[in-house]
């Protein structure tokens, strides 16, 4: 279900964004540090700070997941289900597992937002699309580093 490129997007993306709704419709979207790509089928989310998400899950499990490469201006949302898996649940190591490693004693993991994938499609900034002769991955990480005054890393060697 997921598509190839998803997985690097996911690696080269800081954060991903869930965005749940609760029973009336009222859309939250919160950014999430700890997260994974399981397998070409599941995304696992450290419940760290989450309690608006874990209340909508639990009312409304339909999600989406957006990860953004915010240089190359590309990424991909992932639109399924998601259950809230608690520790006490026979499953919570399977999934905790990859989320604890790259947590470590910094971040507690409450509970693990598993989300089953149902669809993945890409996410292009509007330059690609718009100007799609003229516009480049490069063209676009100069232009952001740009924006964002940051320069690339000197490889020491």
């Amino acid at each position: 279900m997921l598509l190839p490129d998803t997985l690097t997007s996911a690696r080269n993306s800081v954060l991903c964004w869930l965005a749940t709704a609760d029973s009336q419709g009222q859309p939250n979207v919160s950014p999430k540090e700890i997260f994974s790509l399981y397998d070409n089928e599941h995304v696992l989310i450290a419940n760290i700070a989450s309690p608006a998400s874990v209340r909508n899950i639990e009312v409304n499990p339909r999600v989406c997941v957006s990860f953004v490469d915010i240089f190359v201006q590309k990424g991909f949302k992932v639109m399924g289900f998601a259950r809230n898996v608690r520790k006490q649940d026979a499953d919570y190591e399977k999934w905790a597992e990859p989320l604890q490693a790259m947590a470590g004693p910094r971040f507690p993991i409450h509970s693990v937002l598993l989300i089953r994938a149902t669809a993945c499609e890409p996410i292009l900034a509007p330059s690609y699309r718009l100007y799609a002769d003229e516009t480049s991955e490069q063209a676009q990480v100069a232009s952001a580093m740009r924006a964002y005054g940051v320069r690339p890393l000197v490889d020491p060697s």
